[in-house]
């Protein structure tokens, strides 16, 4: 699930990117790019990956 919130806070940052939208410093591509990094982080290391019941 959180590979998927990656891809597409990616795509948002690769729009803000592509076509030059001014925005403030919070929603800047840079940021938006950084928290991609921290949900694709995430997803690899097992965190979100699903709901696994160990018996």
């Amino acid at each position: 699930m959180l590979g998927i919130v990656a891809a597409v806070l990616f795509f948002v940052s690769f729009l803000i990117n592509a076509a030059d939208i001014s925005t403030n410093d919070t929603f800047s591509s840079v940021n938006i790019m950084l928290l991609g990094l921290t949900a694709l982080a995430l997803h690899v290391a097992g965190i979100g990956s699903g709901w696994a019941r160990r018996r």
